[in-house]
C-alpha cells in the first residue's frame, strides 16, 4: 500500500493502472476510520482491481467552525487500518492540494437539499459537492463506494454525477453497526460515556417503528418516534422524517408508491448522530 500526498503523483499511478486495463475503485473518507469505512474498502476491493481511499477533512462542508475543529483526526491509525483492509493507494492531501484556489462553485441539488440535513445544515451539501467532484476529477475512478448511513448524501452524489456527466458508477453499501445497534460513525469517538451507552436507543426505536406502520398514520408514527427517543434523558431529537428512498420526497400517507425510509438526526449531548431504516 502506498500513501500519497499530491494529486500529480496519484494521477500518474492511476493512469498506469488504467493503461494495464485495471478497474479503479474509490472510497472518499474524512478519516477517523472505523469498520464502516473498512467495509466500503473491502467492497471496493472485491469489485475492483485497485482500491483508492482518500482521507481528507473537508472544511467546506462544515457549517459550524467548532464542529470542524472538533472532528477527530487520526491519520497514522487510518493508514494502518487501510493496509489491513487491502487498500492499494491512500490519498492524504492538504487543504491547499484540494483547493489551490477558493472553490466558489454553487451546486443546485433542487429539492434533495431542502429537507433533513439540507434544511438543518445550510451549505453542507454544496461543500460535499465541491469536495467529491474535486476528488472524482483527481482519481477518475470507474466506481465509487458510499455508506448508506449518510442516506441523503448518497442521493446528492448520484445527482451530482448526473449533473457533471461523470462516467462513474456509485455503489451504496449497507450501514455497519456496533453490537449495540449504534450506527458506526467517526463522531462516536467524541461521545461521553453515558451518551455512548444510551445512543443505541435510537436504532432500537427505529426497529420498533417498523412494526407500527400498520397501526399508525405517518404523522403519528413520526410523533411516536420523536417522543420515544426524547424519553431517554441523554438524547434529543432534531428531526424525524419519512421519505421516498429515491426522490427524498417527504411521505404524507402510506398509500404513496415507492420504498419509504425513516431518517433521524439526534443529539447525544453535544454530538449529533444520524441514522435511518427502510420501512
Amino acid at each position: 500500500m502506498k500513501v500519497i500526498y499530491t494529486k500529480n503523483e496519484l494521477f500518474s499511478l492511476i493512469e498506469g493502472y488504467k493503461k494495464e486495463g485495471k478497474c479503479v475503485g474509490f472510497v472518499p473518507t474524512m478519516g477517523a476510520l472505523h469498520n464502516g469505512h473498512l467495509s466500503l474498502v473491502k467492497a471496493c476491493k472485491n469489485s475492483c482491481d485497485i482500491a483508492v481511499t482518500s482521507v481528507f477533512v473537508n472544511p467546506t462542508q462544515f457549517n459550524d467552525p467548532e464542529d470542524l475543529k472538533r472532528y477527530p483526526r487520526t491519520p497514522e491509525k487510518d493508514a494502518e487500518l487501510l493496509k489491513t483492509a487491502g487498500c492499494d493507494l491512500v490519498f492524504m492531501p492538504s487543504v491547499e492540494e484540494i483547493y489551490p484556489e477558493k472553490d466558489t462553485r454553487k451546486f443546485d441539488f433542487g429539492y434533495l437539499e431542502t429537507v433533513m440535513e439540507g434544511a438543518k445544515r445550510p451549505g453542507h451539501f454544496n461543500g460535499v459537492g465541491q469536495v467529491v467532484s474535486r476528488l472524482f476529477d483527481i482519481v477518475q475512478p470507474h466506481k465509487a463506494f458510499f455508506g448508506m448511513k449518510d442516506f441523503q448524501q448518497v442521493a446528492i452524489i448520484k445527482n451530482m454525477v448526473n449533473q457533471l456527466k461523470y462516467n462513474i458508477e456509485i455503489i451504496p453499501c449497507p450501514i455497519v453497526r456496533e453490537e449495540s445497534g449504534l450506527a458506526l460513525s467517526s463522531r462516536n469517538a467524541l461521545l461521553e460515556e453515558e451518551h455512548k451507552k444510551n445512543a443505541p436507543h435510537i436504532y432500537a426505536t427505529l426497529k420498533k417503528a417498523r412494526n407500527l406502520v400498520a397501526e399508525m398514520s405517518v404523522a403519528d408514527l413520526k410523533k411516536w418516534i420523536t417522543e420515544e427517543i426524547n424519553n431517554n434523558p441523554y438524547l434529543e431529537t432534531e428531526y424525524v422524517e419519512i421519505v421516498d428512498d429515491t426522490t427524498l420526497k417527504v411521505i404524507e400517507n402510506w398509500n404513496e408508491k415507492g420504498t419509504k425510509v425513516v431518517c433521524v438526526a439526534v443529539y447525544a449531548g453535544k454530538i449529533r448522530l444520524i441514522d435511518n431504516i427502510i420501512l
